[in-house]
């Protein structure tokens, strides 16, 4: 118990760290201090551009868009509820409801707009930071956390957290690749998302405890 304690404690820590680097590049991109690094990436991102890559760029966007992250959600959550995982079911709904609304409210308060240059696909609204990013941070690290919940085996879990790893990145320099979001956008995408998804598992690992600490009184009595 008292290990657990001590990872909810780090787990806070760790959402505070990554709430205070959100609000260092925020800053960042207020003072323009970040152009440079953006200018870096976009240039060697976007100058490896061929037809083949442009088209799994697109791919990889389709992917991390509403209707596609919905689908994949409602999936799975179809599945926690069919294994009775309720908790897990509630966990993943939270993060990602969340994550859509706060990327919004995120994005009316920093109203940054989108680059106008070199761009391979057309789209509106506000471009700080990634709503791409951010939801496929928090769709594939919540699955890949409540997977790896249920899995026994090293090498699964290896699997899982490597392709999610791979889904997020890919999704993620899509967004650079054709135009759409500035590096920085990312990297803020990222962060917001992490602090949800940290903040998230650790109210819900506090739930657990909770529910753990009662099982065990009630079979005492």
């Amino acid at each position: 118990m008292r290990d657990l304690s001590l990872r909810l404690l780090l787990t806070w820590i760790a959402s505070l760290i990554l709430m205070g680097l959100f609000v260092f590049v925020a800053a960042a991109i207020h003072l323009h201090t970040i152009t440079s690094f953006d200018e870096v990436i976009i240039a060697f991102v976007q100058g490896s551009e061929v037809p083949w890559l442009t088209a799994t760029m697109k791919a990889f966007t389709t992917i991390g868009s509403t209707g596609i992250v919905a689908l994949i959600s409602f999936a799975s959550l179809a599945i926690l509820l069919w294994k009775r995982h309720r908790a897990q079911a509630v966990l993943l709904v939270a993060v990602i409801g969340g994550t859509g609304i706060l990327n919004q409210v995120l994005k009316f308060i920093f109203k940054r707009e989108r680059p106008e240059f070199h761009r391979l696909i057309d789209i509106g609204g506000y471009s700080f930071p990634s709503g791409h990013t951010m939801m496929a941070f928090s769709l594939y690290t919540i699955i890949a956390y409540i997977v790896w919940r249920n899995l026994r085996t090293s090498w699964g879990r290896a699997a899982i957290i490597t392709a999610a790893a791979l889904m997020i990145m890919m999704i993620a320099v899509s967004r650079i690749y054709l135009g759409v979001h500035f590096p920085s956008d990312i990297v803020g995408g990222i962060l917001a998302s992490a602090v949800w998804v940290i903040a998230s598992i650790a109210v819900y690992q506090r739930f657990q405890r909770k529910m753990l600490s009662a099982w065990k009184e009630s079979g005492v009595n």
